[in-house]
Order: C-alpha cells, then structure tokens, then sequence
C-alpha cells in the first residue's frame, strides 16, 4: 500500500490557508488522489472545543491535528491540514508525529504580510482585536513565528491562487507517486 502524506498549511489568519488548501483539496480529488482536509476552524469546533488559545492549548490543538493527519496519510491518503499553527516548536513537533509514522510531511508558508491579512480579514477577527475585543490574536497580541525552511513558500500577496496551487501541486507531484499533469488556469 501507497503511503500518504501530510500537506501542513501554516501562515497568519488572513492569509490564505483555507482558500489555497480547499483549492489543493479540489485538484487532487480531480486526479484521483484520496485526500482529506483538516481545517483549523474545524478541529476547533469539535475535536478541539476544549482548547482555548493559551500556547498550551495551541500546542495541544496541533498535537492532535497531527496526530490525526498521520493516521490519514497511514491510511494511504494526502491529509491537508490548514491551521495556524503560529509557533516553530508545535509544528516541529507535527513534522515529528508525522514522519514517526513513516509519512512525509510537507509545510507550506502561506505567507502575507500582516497589513494584508488585516484587509482581508474574512472573519472579522483583526478588526476586533485592534478594538480591544479579542486577545491572543496571532499577529497582534500573540506572536507568529515564521517557517526557517518549508518545502514550500507562498506569497499570496504577490502570487494569484491559481499559481499558488500550481506550485504546491507541482512539488507534491514530483515527490510523491502522482502522475497526472498539474493544469494551468
């Protein structure tokens, strides 16, 4: 059996985690690839309902997702986790659950600068941080540590969605046992 893999999208909220991660989720299930998405805001709201936003909480979000995306990439499938994860150590520690299971992980910085994040702002979230309303906001009042070295690297301010997902697709093919061609839009 095939083993699968873990696509670990990490990047300030804003970024575009979500957007590039569902659009990855779409062209691998075209190419029939088995692929699952975990979704932060998801695990958040069963899985890890029991979590708030301490390090200590953000650790144990990440831990579980990671061990839920290991178990998905076992079964022989892409498991695409789309989180946060704001901090070097947790997702070192993700990498590390990961690959003890003999899966390849992959991180992905979707990378946008702060200014950015805070236009888009999809879930209203910077706007009530900067107002007081929410704390421990990555980016504002909580910190966000940057990949070193991820396999790949985004810029969503500077680069469309279609050539993001081209070029993650086009790393995860030539690594993995995909072989259908990446489409260009």
């Amino acid at each position: 059996m095939k083993m699968g893999c873990v696509l670990w999208f990490t990047g300030l909220p804003g970024a575009g985690k979500s957007t590039l991660s569902r659009e990855v989720e779409r062209a691998l299930l075209v190419r029939g690839e088995r692929v699952f998405l975990l979704d932060g805001d998801h695990l958040r709201r069963g899985l890890n309902s029991d979590l708030g936003y301490s390090p200590a909480d953000r650790a144990e979000n990440l831990r579980r997702a990671a061990e839920v995306a290991r178990l998905i990439a076992m079964s022989g499938q892409v498991a695409i986790a789309a989180l946060i994860s704001p901090y070097r150590v947790d997702r070192e520690r993700a990498r590390a659950i990961v690959t003890a299971g003999g899966c390849t992980f992959i991180e992905i910085f979707v990378d946008a600068p702060l200014a950015v994040c805070e236009q888009r702002d999809p879930k209203g979230l910077y706007r009530r941080a900067r107002a007081g309303e929410v704390s421990q906001m990555t980016g504002i009042d909580a910190p966000y540590e940057a990949p070193e070295a991820p396999e790949i690297h985004v810029r969503t301010a500077e680069q469309s969605v279609a050539d993001c997902v081209a070029m993650i697709l086009d790393f995860v093919r030539a690594r993995l046992d995909i072989t259908a061609s990446v489409p260009r839009d």
